[in-house]
């Protein structure tokens, strides 16, 4: 019988490829096409906060949270290891989308300036959601005065919300991109077609594929566990 590692394998590979176009993509997007952002930026402070933004979000957030999913799938140990690794890990994809969100605080017009779209809201139901969604499990799965039979019963929405909150983050950043080149080329600072627009477009469909990956290794592996113990279980 094939193991959980051995039959998610492909999947991993093809998570970590794309995840690597996608970080390869932003950061040349953020930094060789860097007077996008802002295009008439008063100050080199406020360029650099509105650079950060994107490389926070998606590398940071996005990249290690979907990482964070994974890690069951390929970490050898036991699993107290491998959740001390999931939520440290998912630690670290928080507190990058906090900073992501606090440096779209420190342009000029303030916070009232940047939050007006459909994006900008999104992307804040999405970090309170994960907020939440950490300390939850932190407090559900890591405690170790937690009942078990609790926290099987909250094993189920623990999955859930958590694959829910790394698909709106993706469906965050889908619309951001959307929204920052429409703006773009109405301006005309952009044209349809050149090499920005490439990267961008590129950019959102490396988002598609990584997030459909991720969501797919991790159902499907659930899926195949669950599979195995009910059949050891009605053997004996």
């Amino acid at each position: 019988m094939a193991t959980p590692l051995s039959s998610s394998f492909p999947l991993l590979i093809l998570a970590r490829f794309s995840a690597s176009v996608v970080a390869l993509l932003v950061i040349i997007w953020s930094l060789h096409f860097k007077t996008s952002f802002i295009p008439q930026s008063p100050s080199q402070e406020e360029l650099i906060y509105a650079v950060m933004h994107p490389l926070l979000m998606v590398i940071g957030f996005i990249l290690i949270s979907g990482e964070a999913i994974l890690v069951h799938k390929w970490l050898p140990g036991s699993r107290n290891l491998k959740k001390l690794v999931h939520l440290c890990l998912q630690g670290v994809a928080l507190a990058c989308g906090i900073f992501g969100i606090w440096t779209k605080f420190q342009g000029q017009n303030g916070i009232v300036a940047n939050f007006y779209s459909l994006h900008s809201w999104m992307g804040l139901v999405c970090i309170t959601l994960f907020g939440a969604q950490w300390l939850f499990g932190f407090m559900s799965f890591w405690h170790r005065g937690e009942v078990r039979t609790t926290r099987l019963k909250v094993l189920p929405w623990h999955v859930f919300l958590g694959l829910y909150t790394y698909g709106l983050a993706v469906v965050a950043a889908e619309t951001g991109l959307l929204e920052k080149l429409t703006i773009l080329q109405t301006e005309g600072n952009v044209l349809k077609r050149c090499p920005e627009s490439t990267i961008v477009n590129g950019l959102g469909l490396g988002l598609a594929l990584l997030s459909s990956v991720v969501i797919v290794a991790a159902v499907t592996t659930k899926h195949q566990t669950s599979k195995s113990s009910d059949m050891k279980y009605s053997s004996n």
